[in-house]
């Protein structure tokens, strides 16, 4: 508002003129940005940037009063399930009730925010122990394990909490630290089974460590050409010929020696960079196979896909094939393998790629089979070739024995669906036969060959 004074001959002040400006509106945009700008607009509980804030403000007054601040990271465990599957609106319906629930779980001078997607944190400041930190966090756990329910037309849904938990200043000082602190914890409590709470440790941190160096020696292994290819033969058990060989992924680390596929492939599928590992080595082993096949025309190298590098795989078929071209070979002396968790998940784009290999001549085999959930009726919905029985049914395989039945079950279902069949793991005579009389199609493990370098394996198998 501004006012300006009128006044009569006298000079005396008889009125006052004023003009006044309604700012309601433009106020209400200012609230309204703020708003936008440190509040998640789903659930309407804190974001980052206001967490972040309040971090700061309760770690100088933890200063001051010599007290304790913890963070729990809470994520929900399988939600993208939920949101595939049931779509992204009852997903949303999902994160809002776990918040309402997460929050009827604090108290009133806790925060509760979501960092986005599935990731919430609690801010539980002024403690002088751990005790509440511990009841908080298993009273949350049994709060989003029970089930929920949006519509009595839709049965009820499930998901679990796992938490990761960390201290000021006991672990960190820092709140960027303290932050990947609790995410290290919560990793933890995933691996420990999900539905529980871990607290962070040093070791932890010492692992994280190790993890992030070891992703960066796998960028330079890629880029320095430290990875190899080391092949281990197929046999056909009817009449003991080498026909077809495995490619397994092999790095000698300069520092650590020898790294097991195990250690390095899940960072490689955290990091994406399986997509660029597992192009390489189905180049590498396509080399291979061309330089094979003029040796015996009908020879197969087969190739692992992960279901990540499957999934982000894309367009690259188109590439891989114009790479078999310019070798002087087909897709028919390429085989791929893949998991049965890939199938139980299957999505059009699955079907999509698996259909880009039969039109490819690419066959596809079904990697450790038996340990997961796929049935053979299920496996038939899909353009498959064949069916590798895992090693752990072949290890204990005796005359009469429950694996013998299983194993013998899978190969009569698998000829019955017009599938060969791999046994693998196999390591002695007795598995051999068994397997030869059951009607098993080849064998692959210590009995017939370790895995070979491929110069090697090449005069091994061709002389």
């Amino acid at each position: 508002t501004h006012a300006t004074p009128l006044r009569n001959p006298k000079g005396e002040v008889t009125a006052m003129l004023g003009v006044t400006r309604d700012v309601t509106e433009k106020k209400h945009a200012s609230e309204l940005i703020w708003r936008q700008a440190n509040f998640d607009l789903l659930t309407e509980l804190p974001n980052r940037n206001m967490f972040y804030d309040l971090l700061h403000h309760e770690i100088r007054r933890a200063e001051r009063e010599e007290t304790l601040v913890s963070i729990l990271f809470i994520d929900l465990d399988r939600f993208k399930e939920v949101n595939d599957t049931l779509g992204h609106q009852m997903g949303d319906m999902l994160l809002m009730e776990a918040a309402r629930r997460i929050v009827s779980c604090v108290r009133k001078s806790d925060t509760v925010a979501r960092l986005g997607g599935d990731e919430f944190t609690v801010l539980l400041p002024q403690l002088r122990s751990t005790g509440h930190v511990e009841k908080v966090a298993q009273v949350i756990i049994d709060r989003l394990s029970e089930p929920f329910q949006f519509s009595q037309n839709s049965g009820p849904v499930h998901v679990s909490a796992s938490i990761g938990i960390t201290l000021y200043p006991n672990d960190a000082t820092d709140v960027e630290v303290l932050l990947s602190n609790a995410d290290q914890a919560m990793y933890a409590a995933k691996a420990a089974g999900r539905n529980c709470y871990s607290f962070f440790t040093r070791s932890l941190q010492e692992k994280a460590q190790s993890k992030l160096k070891l992703m960066n020696d796998l960028r330079t292994a890629l880029r320095k050409n430290q990875l190899m290819l080391h092949f281990q033969p197929v046999v056909d058990l009817a009449t003991g010929r080498i026909q077809k060989a495995e490619s397994l992924l092999r790095w000698e680390h300069p520092e650590r020696g020898p790294v097991h596929p195990g250690e390095f492939i899940p960072i490689a599928e955290e990091t994406g960079l399986i997509v660029e590992l597992g192009d390489w080595a189905f180049r590498e082993a396509s080399r291979w196979a061309s330089r094979w096949a003029q040796r015996r025309p009908g020879f197969q190298v087969s190739v692992n896909m992960s279901p990540v590098q499957f999934r982000h795989q894309g367009s690259a078929l188109g590439s891989w094939l114009d790479h078999l071209r310019g070798l002087g070979i087909t897709g028919r002396n390429i085989v791929v393998e893949i998991t049965e968790s890939l199938l139980l998940d299957a999505d059009h784009a699955v079907n999509v790629q698996l259909g880009g290999f039969r039109d490819a001549d690419i066959e596809v085999a079904i990697d450790d089979f038996g340990t997961g959930y796929s049935s053979l009726s299920y496996i038939n919905r899909f353009p498959i070739d064949y069916l590798k029985i895992d090693q752990s049914f072949v290890h204990d395989l005796t005359p009469g024995s429950q694996h013998h039945a299983l194993s013998k079950a899978i190969i009569v279902m698998g000829h019955e669906l017009g599938l060969k069949v791999i046994a693998e793991g196999v390591e002695s005579e007795s598995q051999r036969d068994i397997l030869r009389h059951a009607g098993c199609d080849y064998g692959q493990g210590y009995l017939f060959s370790r895995p070979l370098d491929p110069q090697f394996f090449e005069t091994r198998v061709f002389g």
